[in-house]
């Protein structure tokens, strides 16, 4: 599975690079991402407001309400047996994020962390201040 995963995130990648990121609307919020948890491999967008996404590097969204729902790739540490010390294993999970209050021309960041198996996402602010958090995930 591992060896599958590898091509498919470099033909994925391969594929956003060759495409520009378009300029921000400053007539919309702009959400980016990060992942500064170790470990962590990708955070990407899937589903604004329940409908799917055309690029997965950002959400661009009108002021107001809104549901992001991100995929959240991180490894995580494979059991405990003397053999299997230090290996990890890839994780992906979903993870819906409910924020009422975006603003036009104004630039988010959502950063996905994980502590072992437990995953979160966590919106901030320009100011780096935390507006929501959320934990609830589907993992596969």
């Amino acid at each position: 599975m591992r060896q599958l995963l590898l091509p498919i995130t470099v033909l994925l990648l391969s594929a956003c690079a060759s495409n520009p990121v378009p300029p921000a609307d400053p007539q919309q919020a702009w959400v980016d991402f990060a992942t500064p948890t170790p470990g962590a491999k990708l955070v990407m967008a899937q589903r604004l407001d329940g409908k799917s996404v055309d690029d997965g590097r950002y959400f661009q969204v009108p002021a107001g309400s809104h549901e992001l729902m991100v995929r959240f790739d991180f490894e995580v540490p494979t059991g405990g047996s003397f053999g299997g010390f230090g290996q990890t294993t890839d994780r992906t999970c979903f993870i819906t994020l409910q924020y009422d209050h975006f603003e036009a021309g104004q630039r988010y960041r959502l950063e996905g962390r994980s502590l072992a198996y437990t995953p979160n996402i966590r919106l901030y602010d320009a100011a780096r201040q935390l507006l929501a958090e959320e934990r609830s995930v589907n993992c596969i």
